[in-house]
């Protein structure tokens, strides 16, 4: 690891094998010269401009500053000492940006998530969580990047960016992914610490409120797909790649085909959106998908979130609720109303019961038997008589 170097103008300090610290005594890194140095980033836990201890981040520095090795230690001077000292203004437009800013997946990555069967979604989440930790560490090869960069970067998104666990966790599986079905790597010769998981209770809308909302609906599709969802508990990708060989009005059941983890299910086709349905088809005869767009493809999942929200907001329900949150009522109703666990489970499609547990943290269910101290209390603001 490299001495710590200090002079007039800065200090230039190894914070670790792979990073330094740079700290200006008479002005700042501005914003504008510090994202043309390759893999720089403003940490908030060390409250200054880092970098790689590399040559090509090195020579990114050239453009910025003069360079000079004396003693095995860089030392720098800014060539333009103004830019440094103003807080503002455009300092990079003559700058020559030597390293590109996208860094390419490699194919064998991309292959190997098609091939396992991950969803378009999932590619696409991997592709961009994997993108970004190649660029963070853009001069290496990436089959050389080392367990402990890779937990530097991970703490990197806790520390510096604050994200959220459900982000950390994503970031995390794409790059598990990468060691372990790509490069090959067995999972003892890494370790990567995962965050704590968040335990939120998820937002449910009594009857009532779901009633509200349903009331609101008045155009015949709009209502169909929004009956259907909190009727049989659908996610929104499961509605909109619903067909319409899917509805059986016979055994009153709906094939849910592919959904979360490939797997599929039946779940329950009410009396309620089944005379809906039967309406809907003879008005809008769709062809193959039961919800069909303007060219006959898939119905928009924009838009079905459109549809709730235009329709929450024309109620006085104030609760953060969005289209998922239908699903969430429909499980905590059936198990209000009595319905096992299990069933609910099969219906939700949930691999382990443990998902499906979580609404008995949010049900009611025999919340309306047990009293509350308070009430046994007799409370008045009168003055205590005088037994004397």
């Amino acid at each position: 690891m490299k001495k710590k170097i200090e002079n007039a103008n800065y200090i230039l300090s190894p914070i670790s094998k792979e990073r330094y610290k740079i700290e200006f005594k008479l002005g700042k890194l501005t914003k504008e010269h510090a994202k043309n140095i390759r893999g720089c980033y403003w940490s908030k836990t060390e409250q200054t401009w880092v970098m790689p201890q590399t040559q090509e981040a090195i020579l990114q520095l050239e453009n910025l500053f003069t360079l000079k090795i004396q003693n095995n230690n860089a030392i720098l001077n800014p060539k333009n000492k103004t830019n440094f000292a103003e807080k503002s203004g455009n300092h990079s437009s003559n700058i020559k940006k030597t390293i590109p800013q996208k860094t390419a997946i490699p194919k064998e990555y991309i292959d190997t998530l098609k091939l396992k069967g991950y969803s378009n979604a999932t590619i696409k989440s991997y592709k961009i969580h994997l993108s970004r930790f190649l660029s963070y560490y853009n001069n290496i090869e990436p089959h050389e990047i080392s367990d402990e960069q890779v937990r530097e970067y991970l703490l990197h998104l806790i520390n510096d960016n604050n994200l959220s666990v459900s982000y950390q966790n994503v970031a995390i599986n794409s790059i598990k992914f990468y060691y372990e079905k790509v490069l090959r790597r067995t999972a003892d010769t890494y370790y990567f610490q995962r965050p704590k998981k968040e335990k939120k209770l998820p937002i449910v809308l009594s009857e009532e409120e779901i009633t509200e909302i349903l009331r609101q609906i008045s155009n015949l599709k709009h209502k169909c797909i929004i009956y259907i969802i909190y009727s049989a508990g659908l996610r929104l990708s499961e509605v909109i790649n619903l067909q319409i060989s899917d509805i059986d009005s016979k055994r009153k059941v709906i094939t849910i085909r592919g959904g979360k983890g490939k797997k599929d299910r039946i779940t329950l086709l009410s009396e309620t959106i089944l005379v809906l349905l039967r309406e809907y088809y003879k008005e809008y005869k769709p062809q193959k998908w039961l919800f069909e767009g303007q060219k006959g493809d898939k119905y928009s999942p924009t838009s079905i979130q459109k549809i709730f929200k235009t329709a929450l907001a024309k109620t006085k329900i104030t609760k953060n609720a969005s289209i998922h949150t239908l699903r969430h009522s429909f499980a905590t109703h059936l198990l209000e109303r009595g319905t096992d666990l299990r069933y609910i489970q099969e219906l939700l499609g949930h691999s382990s019961p443990k998902t499906t547990e979580i609404y008995t943290h949010v049900t009611k269910k025999g919340l309306n038997k047990i009293k509350s101290p308070l009430d046994n209390l007799s409370i008045n603001n009168k003055e205590p008589e005088n037994i004397n």
